[in-house]
């Protein structure tokens, strides 16, 4: 069965993708030999959007943004749609799940976080699924080590690969190198690696099915404050843009 790809809608001036369940699109893709960029989108990019071009455009290029935050399904639902929020942690994980299945598990790729944090991620999937493929390297990487990790995915073509830079550098770095995959689906996963890792705790769930999961994330990092000032801004203008 041939699944269609998802909906777009837009978010002020940015596209957003409509599904009740992007895994099984991405899966048929793969299948397909069909790669592309995935942007998980949520308010503080969207407003980052608006004041850098350069980010604007990625997004807008990419092949799949999905609605992340809580205040991009609002702003959907205040345009007439009813939309989940799909965040990006859990459909990274679905995808693992999905790789990890049969015989011949899809090799997979994990760039980004502290020394040591991706690749304690990668053992906390191989103890789940010990026949899983990861390659790792973390984000600190000097000017030559850079060059040897890209000529490796060059090289082995991951379906695919999992980028934790935070925004917007983990989206500057896939715009930059996706051609050297271009069958891979490049995903941006922000801070998964801390969260699979035990580096950090994600969300209780009541907090993430009650769209709070951004006051957590405060909670343990009261440093964000000022990148969380985008929140109320967007809010503003989701509202006064009607």
């Amino acid at each position: 069965m041939v699944l269609a790809p998802p909906r777009q809608s837009r978010v002020f001036t940015l596209p957003v993708h409509l599904s009740e369940n992007y895994g099984p699109w991405l899966a048929q893709c793969l299948d397909q030999n069909r790669g592309g960029h995935v942007v998980t989108l949520n308010s503080e990019m969207v407003m980052l959007a608006e004041k850098e071009p350069k980010v604007h455009q990625i997004i807008s290029q990419a092949e799949l943004v999905v609605p992340d935050g809580a205040g991009v399904t609002l702003y959907l639902k205040l345009e007439g749609i009813d939309q989940r929020r799909c965040p990006g942690i859990e459909l990274a994980e679905w995808l693992i799940q999905s790789a990890a299945q049969g015989e011949n598990p899809r090799l997979i790729a994990f760039y980004g976080g502290a020394p040591g944090v991706a690749e304690q991620a990668a053992q906390r999937w191989r103890g789940e699924y010990p026949h899983l493929k990861i390659l790792v390297n973390h984000g600190f990487l000097a000017p030559e080590e850079r060059e040897l990790w890209l000529q490796t995915l060059k090289e082995k073509q991951p379906p695919l690969i999992f980028v934790g830079l935070g925004v917007p550098r983990q989206e500057y770095w896939i715009a930059e190198n996706r051609y050297l995959c271009p069958q891979s689906w490049w995903i941006g996963v922000g801070g998964s690696f801390d969260v699979w890792s035990g580096a950090k705790e994600r969300a209780p769930r009541w907090f993430c099915d009650n769209n709070l999961e951004w006051l957590y994330r405060l909670y343990q990092e009261p440093w964000r404050w000022r990148r969380m000032l985008a929140l109320p801004r967007f809010l503003l203008r989701a509202l006064t843009a009607r």
